[in-house]
């Protein structure tokens, strides 16, 4: 359903003001967009999906910064396109380090609101089934889904365990929910 862009306005001042469902709904509104031009870009998945998760973390984090004049995919592509850049930059260097956070004790604005609608359609499903379709997901979805709901770690402790941002790390969690969700939807029809 698409939305006016006055509600557009509405769901980004929300996500400034922490709101987990206007989160949620930027990052399934812009993902293709911005997934889209990076695989143009680096014609390779698993990096554009590297990219546009991280593309989304940044955004989320620096969602305060934005301004409402200008084109919020537009913004959203131009940190993408920054974050190509400095891997480019990097990989020309030869140094193969990730991004990483200076304060991992850090507090960001992205509010863990558990448990949501995924959350609750995964727990109706039987494990064998539920196992089956996790299955279908990406490794790296079926990681952060195995550290989050089977061993119940926390955001902090997944960070630490993958050796990522926080913030990529709730990323890769929304996106994994939502594509698990879409698969267990799909079954049902």
């Amino acid at each position: 359903m698409e939305i006016n862009p006055e509600q557009l306005l509405k769901k980004i001042r929300d996500a400034k003001e922490g709101s987990q469902a206007a989160f949620n709904y930027l990052l399934d509104r812009y993902w293709n967009d911005v997934y889209g031009f990076q695989l143009k870009k680096t014609r390779n998945e698993y990096e554009s999906e590297d990219i546009t998760i991280q593309t989304f973390s940044k955004a989320f984090n620096k969602i305060d910064t934005f301004d409402e004049n200008y084109s919020f995919t537009t913004w959203l592509i131009a940190i993408s396109k920054n974050i190509h850049i400095d891997q480019v930059r990097k990989k020309n260097a030869s140094i193969s380090s990730r991004t990483s956070v200076d304060d991992e004790d850090r507090v960001y604005e992205i509010v863990d609101e558990t448990p949501g609608i995924e959350d609750k359609l995964i727990k109706e499903q039987n494990l064998e089934q539920l196992l089956s379709d996790i299955k279908q997901l990406k490794p790296h979805y079926q990681e952060v889904i195995n550290l989050r709901f089977f061993q119940e770690k926390s955001y902090k402790e997944i960070a630490n365990s993958l050796n990522e941002p926080m913030n990529n790390v709730k990323v890769k969690l929304l996106r994994a929910k939502k594509l698990l969700s879409e698969i267990i939807e799909s079954r049902k029809t």
